[in-house]
């Protein structure tokens, strides 16, 4: 008869140094969350960190107490707090403290989040925030879901689908499915399409946009006019990464509809912008789209990591993802909303939950309202760079992006600058680059960036 090995149950049961771990883990975890002043902090070196925390797995352990503390006093501290204020590179992270509270829960509680039958309350609270999040984007009634790891496998999941459906359509024409498939998108889209292709084994087909980054339709009807039946999916860009520019989705869609093709919105960093009433008209046409992505770990105030994948129509969805075994036959067999069966996954955190309490607690009024702040403060900022010698902007922004650049600097000043800048732990700000040129870049994310820290960050430039 086997019998528990005393040293791996005590793993997994209560005694006093489990509680102790826990303790001070929880400890820790409150202290991070409700700090004042979180520090910037910044990389260390491979050999420093070989150096400070080589060594902490061994056969017996090193105890909670000196992992815990290894942690505190070295590893975190060589991490960037993606959710400080004066972090501006890339796309920043900014949780609300009700969300990062609550992730805590959604691990502590073991939730699975991959089917009805598991984790139906789980599931059911998520599915209130997806269906208030497409209600909010102009999608039908029956349109729903589910909370992605991020961008790149939501845009994934969602191409999947789409050439599930022309597929499926072929057959039904009798129609041969062509040599290549090919996606139709802007030459500005996100790196994760190309990615989504690559993995797809298809093709990428990039029109150029105007001079102001926007994709329009006539540049993708001539590209459809060109491709044919090959073309399965067109995406259109809620909010570009680097300049935060919104295709012209109305024009996209007319395109789409009328030749039936179909329409993914990559709104990963943008798409949370059409929350604020006054840039609704911006995003017209998101209501056309067949499947669309926001990511909520970038401007909608969730912890790492979550993106909301939506579909029109999740039936397709299904029939593309759905796995098939014989232990899962329990699952299939079942007219249950199964989060797994909408993307690739299979097994899945409940990863909209910290959402879901975050907009549960605070309300959607706060949440426009701290999205609004923040595109507020980009056009403000922009327009304190053009009254300041020596600074222009590259592009005047759209939504919560800064783009703009120092005169006569080259690259190489560009990121002597930005080193000093964090080594000095005054902000996070990394070059970017845009036509060959090097260029500087603010990504406002956080209610607690202000115009001070950024026009403070301006005058280190004059120096």
């Amino acid at each position: 008869m086997t019998t528990p090995d005393a040293h791996a149950a005590a793993m997994h049961s209560f005694s006093p140094e489990t509680e102790s771990t826990v303790d001070q883990v929880l400890d820790y975890a409150r202290d991070r969350v409700l700090h004042p002043g979180v520090p910037l902090d910044k990389p260390l070196t491979p050999k420093d960190l070989a150096r400070l925390a080589g060594g902490s797995i061994t056969a017996k352990g090193i105890g909670g107490r000196r992992a815990a503390g290894l942690f505190e006093n070295v590893l975190a501290p060589a991490c960037l707090s993606t959710d400080h204020p004066a972090y501006l590179s890339f796309i920043p992270s900014a949780p609300s403290k009700a969300s990062v509270a609550f992730d805590v829960v959604v691990s502590a509680s073991a939730v699975y989040g991959g089917s009805w039958m598991e984790g139906a309350g789980a599931v059911f609270a998520e599915n209130e925030v997806l269906h208030w999040l497409a209600s909010e984007f102009g999608l039908p009634a029956g349109s729903g879901g589910v909370f992605m790891q991020g961008g790149t496998i939501g845009n994934l999941s969602a191409l999947v689908t789409a050439r599930a459906r022309a597929r499926a359509r072929g057959a039904e024409a009798g129609r041969e499915n062509p040599r290549r498939w090919v996606i139709v998108c802007s030459a500005e889209a996100h790196s994760s399409i190309a990615s989504a292709a690559e993995v797809m084994d298809v093709d990428v087909v990039l029109v150029p946009p105007d001079a102001s980054g926007r994709l329009h339709g006539d540049g993708v009807g001539a590209a459809l006019d060109e491709h044919g039946d090959a073309v399965f999916a067109v995406v259109a860009t809620g909010g570009t990464t680097n300049f935060g520019i919104v295709d012209d989705i109305a024009s996209i869609a007319e395109v789409t509809r009328s030749r039936d093709v179909w329409l993914h919105v990559d709104g990963a960093y943008g798409l949370a912008a059409m929350l604020v009433e006054k840039m609704r008209p911006v995003f017209a046409g998101v209501e056309h789209a067949d499947s669309l992505i926001v990511d909520p770990h970038k401007w909608l105030f969730a912890p790492f990591d979550a993106c909301a994948l939506i579909y029109r129509d999740p039936s397709g969805a299904r029939s593309a993802h759905t796995q098939h075994a014989e232990y899962l036959d329990t699952l299939n067999d079942t007219p249950d909303w199964n989060p797994s069966d909408l993307g690739i996954q299979l097994t899945r955190r409940a990863r909209g939950l910290p959402l879901w309490f975050s907009i549960a607690t605070h309300g959607t009024d706060r949440y426009r309202a701290a999205i609004e702040y923040g595109i507020d403060l980009a056009a403000e900022i922009a327009e304190e760079i053009t009254r300041r010698p020596g600074l222009s902007l590259v592009r005047d922004p759209q939504l919560s992006v800064v783009v703009f650049r120092r005169d006569g600097w080259s690259a190489a000043d560009y990121q002597a600058w930005s080193d000093r800048l964090l080594e000095d732990q005054i902000a996070f700000v990394v070059p970017s680059s845009h036509a060959g040129e090097p260029v500087l870049r603010f990504a406002v994310i956080s209610p607690l960036t202000t115009f001070e820290l950024l026009s403070g960050i301006l005058d280190t430039l004059e120096a």
